[in-house]
């Protein structure tokens, strides 16, 4: 939500400062102009320049606004068209993304849109499997939200109780389990349970997911509807899962993503936080305690 209000800041910012530095060029400084060219004719060669332009001076909220538009302008078009920063607030990602990460996300990876209407201007790209998106969550698309694409449309997915994923591509009828390799005990837990992780590929995409060895499919936090365990992806729509198999609510729970929610490509972590503290710690909870600086870089 506080994106989609920056959006519109950035953009109503913009357009302000631009008519104020476009009257500026083309109407009051050309007025000022012949006050100044009237003051010197009258002057003969008496007056130096610096006085002359004491006659029409510039207003100095003029000056100041003008300045502006153009640094304003810059950032607009980089935030809205080329790359904008994102916060990871939640673990469904982990180990590819964790909290406190400030991640880039690549805007113009699936189309140029406009930041106040997300009307496509230019298609540039589609989604890929394997691709972390970063999407308008569909029940209440002021939340944005990331995940990973799973199936494309027209794909066929299940996921099984086992953890077991599988996908078939449009027009095949041979569902392909995704290949799971180098299972390890991670340093990630949930209670008193160390997470188990797994590298996953998904079409040309191979990354890591962590799983909880004693949840099963149909005993997650977010319950999935009943008797649910294959989807068919639609036309023009994406199914993704998080790579935290077992503590992500997305495509299994609550649906697809049209792609007209899509945000961008996450392509990399440019900082990271840490957050833990002990107990008795008297800093509040937004304050990060140290930089993972092994983190920054690209994301799988």
């Amino acid at each position: 939500m506080m994106a989609n209000t920056f959006s519109l800041i950035l953009v109503l910012a913009t357009l302000v400062t631009g008519i104020i530095w476009a009257l500026d060029k083309f109407v009051w400084a050309p007025k000022r102009q012949l006050k100044i060219e009237a003051a010197a004719a009258n002057a003969g060669d008496q007056v130096d320049a610096e006085t002359l332009q004491a006659v029409a001076p510039q207003p100095s909220w003029v000056e100041s606004t003008s300045s502006m538009f153009p640094v304003i302008a810059l950032i607009m078009v980089f935030r809205s068209f080329i790359y904008e920063p994102f916060q990871i607030p939640s673990g469904s990602m982990m180990p590819t993304l964790l909290v406190g990460d400030f991640i880039l996300v690549e805007k113009f990876a699936y189309g140029l849109k406009d930041p106040v209407f997300r009307t496509q201007m230019v298609e540039t790209g589609k989604p890929e499997r394997g691709d972390v998106v970063v999407f308008k969550f569909p029940p209440q698309p002021k939340i944005d939200y990331i995940k990973r694409v799973v199936g494309m449309p027209g794909d066929t997915v299940r996921y099984s109780a086992h953890k077991q994923l599988c996908v078939a591509p449009k027009g095949s009828v041979e569902c392909k389990p995704v290949p799971l390799t180098d299972m390890t005990d991670s340093e990630f837990t949930e209670g008193m349970t160390r997470l188990v992780q797994f590298n996953e590929k998904i079409g040309e995409q191979e990354h890591q997911i962590l799983v909880h060895p004693l949840k099963r499919d149909r005993t997650l936090a977010y319950q999935p509807r009943p008797g649910v365990s294959e989807w068919v992806v639609p036309e023009g729509q994406y199914f993704v899962m998080g790579d935290n198999r077992d503590n992500s609510a997305d495509s299994r729970y609550w649906g697809f993503v049209p792609e007209a929610n899509l945000v961008g490509k996450a392509v990399g972590i440019w900082i990271s936080f840490e957050f833990e503290r002990g107990a008795d710690s008297a800093l509040p909870s937004w304050i990060p305690t140290g930089v993972r600086f092994s983190r920054i870089g690209g994301i799988n």
